[in-house]
């Protein structure tokens, strides 16, 4: 089940992207994590409720996305020393490469 963020307003859900909220990376990391061998091609990592205007915004993440998604997000986890996550990255990014090299 994807996540979900209620907010005030988009505004207020850019403003925790901008700030690298970890709750968005976390979201979008273990449902990456969750289909590395999905045959999907899309896949539903978070939904964003939005207070004012009424909006519920769902956020999905293209495979050919989970290679560079996880390497961004990689350093995130290192400078909160979750280390046991960043394993977990590590793992799924060598398995990707792995199978692009193929």
């Amino acid at each position: 089940m994807a996540k979900e963020f209620e907010v005030r307003n988009a505004e207020e859900f850019e403003t925790m992207i901008r700030e690298g909220d970890l709750r968005i990376s976390d979201a979008i990391v273990s449902t990456i994590l969750k289909n590395l061998k999905s045959k999907k091609r899309h896949h539903h990592a978070l939904s964003v409720i939005t207070l004012e205007d009424d909006a519920i915004y769902d956020i999905s993440i293209d495979k050919k996305d989970f290679y560079t998604t996880l390497v961004e997000n990689l350093s995130k986890y290192e400078r909160e020393e979750r280390y046991e996550e960043c394993v977990k990255i590590k793992g799924a990014i060598d398995y990707l490469k792995s199978k692009n090299d193929k």
